[in-house]
């Protein structure tokens, strides 16, 4: 899951636009995402020092003779690939493929030296290096992300169309990777407008809709990057939900609700629902009033965790206008009828289930909660103040909201 706080909601749309990406990359060519730098060259596995692991099948790959013709070098490379060659001790499998993208990318580079432009083996040649590379960084070869990126961006203006789009899109990808990498989610609204802008171009593109789906999710995960992600979603969703693609258009659907939960600073949050004494919430009775909203449940542990400090902020505030509302996503009733006893949780909590027919919790749904606990803070006059007052920040909010209590 990528949620890094709490836990991940059972049946929830976590990673829904990794969803989108990962289904829409196994659909079409693309490359895996990469970090933008300087150009570097990528190391061999033996220039990193590491040691070809011994034991099983051993099978020596010399490398490419530079003096070699486009054509020699070509079957070179088909003969070193063939997986008849790959060894049977997964120890040693790891540096043989290292060791085969390594080679690869010499020979790629010899037939570029060699081929001129309008010589379909220096496309062909281009395309084992990029691959190459790729495979390089899965592996977790060092500095081969700049390698990668570098060698992108000096493709965009390749003479070869099929060429320069590949490039282009791979580099755009490691730009993707570079903002994120760097947590600087400032850095990623040109970034928001400019694949906004190709999609305009090329609305039914996959590789693009993959990359705008992983830069929307992945930038929910950088700190202090709502105010990008909101941008990103408010850009992509009406081009997912007007593709073509059913995936996308219900990925589209469940991602409306993340959208709806950032925008939700300065603005009312709608809360409806049943209590556990089989009453309906009345929203009219937090007017005036400075409300948590909780989202949680008892199988999550952190969530149970921050009961006690919720409780106290509780008890020294309620009587000066604050209060708590619990939106449980349990499923076993008995457990959480047990639980609130137990601990004398003396605040209204709205019972989340889905409905009978099966379909998604009601307002975790509807503000697309993915990872619990998920704490909002409403003002007194009814607009959300904080979608993460949760530990500290929660403290510090009540502080500001109470400047007159005196604080322990």
């Amino acid at each position: 899951m990528p949620w890094t706080k709490g836990r991940a909601v059972r049946g929830s749309t976590a990673g829904w636009l990794l969803v989108v990406a990962s289904s829409v990359i196994a659909s079409s060519a693309m490359i895996s995402p990469v970090s933008a730098a300087d150009p570097a060259t990528p190391p061999s596995p033996s220039e990193e020092g590491e040691r070809e692991p011994a034991g099983g099948r051993r099978s020596r790959l010399d490398p490419p003779d530079p003096q070699a013709t486009p054509d020699e070098l070509l079957a070179y490379v088909e003969k070193i690939s063939d997986p008849a060659m790959e060894p049977d001790s997964r120890g040693r499998q790891r540096y043989h493929r290292r060791r085969v993208a390594s080679l690869t990318i010499q020979a790629a580079e010899a037939i570029l030296a060699q081929a001129p432009a309008s010589d379909p083996r220096r496309a062909r040649a281009i395309v084992l290096k990029l691959d190459a590379l790729g495979n390089l960084k899965e592996l977790g070869e060092p500095r081969v992300a700049e390698a990668l990126a570098a060698f992108a961006e000096s493709l965009a203006d390749d003479p070869d169309p099929a060429v320069a789009a590949r490039a282009g899109r791979l580099a755009l990808e490691a730009r993707v990777d570079a903002v994120l990498s760097g947590n600087s989610p400032g850095d990623a609204v040109p970034l928001v407008r400019r694949i906004a802008a190709l999609l305009d171009e090329a609305p039914d593109d996959p590789a693009l809709l993959a990359v705008a789906g992983d830069l929307a999710s992945r930038l929910e995960r950088v700190p202090g990057g709502d105010d990008a992600t909101r941008l990103a979603l408010e850009s992509f969703l009406p081009r997912f939900e007007r593709s073509g693609d059913q995936r996308l258009q219900a990925v589209a659907h469940a991602a409306a609700g993340t959208l709806r939960r950032l925008s939700l600073p300065g603005r009312p949050i709608e809360l409806e629902g049943t209590l556990l004494d089989g009453s309906p919430f009345d929203p009219a009775s937090l007017a005036g009033k400075v409300v948590l909203v909780d989202f949680w449940a008892t199988w999550c542990g952190p969530c149970v965790a921050e009961i006690p400090r919720v409780r106290e902020l509780y008890d020294r505030y309620h009587d000066r206008g604050f209060e708590v509302v619990g939106v449980s996503l349990d499923e076993d009733r008995d457990a959480l009828d047990a639980f609130v006893t137990e601990r004398e949780i003396p605040w209204p909590i709205i019972l989340d289930q889905p409905p009978e027919d099966g379909g998604k919790s009601l307002l975790a749904a509807r503000y697309g909660i993915s990872g619990i606990p998920t704490m909002i803070l409403v003002g007194a006059d009814g607009n959300v103040v904080s979608i993460e007052a949760r530990g500290r920040r929660l403290d510090e909010l009540l502080a500001e909201a109470f400047p007159d209590e005196e604080r322990p």
